[in-house]
């Protein structure tokens, strides 16, 4: 992991006092331990301790939060292009932001697909409290998943409804689509679903033996909309 990535390693925002560091750093330290029969893990533990190193003394911090600043290119939000406060279409965005986030991780780096809360926060650009309704969902109808040290993953579910629906919703095609503000250039452009490459797509929502004459809006409410 690299060292812009220690704050959201820790779950704290770039300006956390020291007496936050060191308080979510003894809790971490707790968690990780190799001794600890349940959720130690060697190799956290160690990046834990080398995140609190650089965190806690002032100057390497001073000397870290320059080099991020200088190296990594952070992109914009999604609600600097995305409503998320429109009631219900609001909260349907929502949760297919944090799909579209946790579905280019899982392509990027498939070993490693798992979000923190943190980067979901950050991303976004909407405080955690706004999300937890949002999350709760996407968990309950097994799209995504919860790990043990709290960080969400994709589930094959939510893969099938992404990949599915890329192309009937606009926003979500948005949010994947290369050369956007959102989207990573290792993250493909849509797939025809006459791709025999990729094989077909399979859509888990209920089939209809009639044209639908609803809007495009009706469809994301009744498909996203209810539990």
């Amino acid at each position: 992991m690299t060292p812009s990535n220690y704050y959201e390693f820790l779950q704290i925002s770039p300006n956390a006092e020291a007496d936050t560091i060191h308080r979510v750093y003894r809790f971490l330290a707790t968690r990780f331990h190799p001794d600890n029969p349940e959720t130690g893990d060697k190799d956290k533990f160690i990046l834990l301790q080398k995140a609190y190193e650089v965190l806690s003394d002032p100057a390497q911090r001073a000397k870290y939060d320059k080099a991020c600043e200088d190296g990594v290119h952070q992109p914009a939000p999604f609600s600097e292009s995305v409503d998320f406060m429109d009631s219900l279409d609001g909260e349907v965005n929502r949760r297919l932001a944090v799909l579209a986030l946790l579905y280019m991780r899982r392509r990027k780096d498939p070993d490693h697909p798992a979000v923190s809360l943190f980067e979901i926060e950050k991303r976004m650009g909407f405080p955690r409290e706004y999300l937890e309704f949002t999350l709760w969902y996407l968990q309950r109808k097994l799209y995504v998943s919860r790990a043990d040290n709290a960080d969400f993953v994709l589930l094959a579910e939510g893969v099938d409804y992404v990949e599915a629906q890329r192309l009937q919703i606009p926003v979500l095609n948005k949010l994947l689509t290369p050369g956007t503000s959102f989207a990573t250039n290792d993250v493909e452009a849509p797939a025809s679903r006459t791709d025999t490459a990729r094989g077909p797509i399979i859509v888990p929502i209920e089939r209809r033996d009639r044209p639908d004459r609803r809007t495009r809006s009706d469809r994301r409410r009744q498909q996203l909309g209810k539990g």
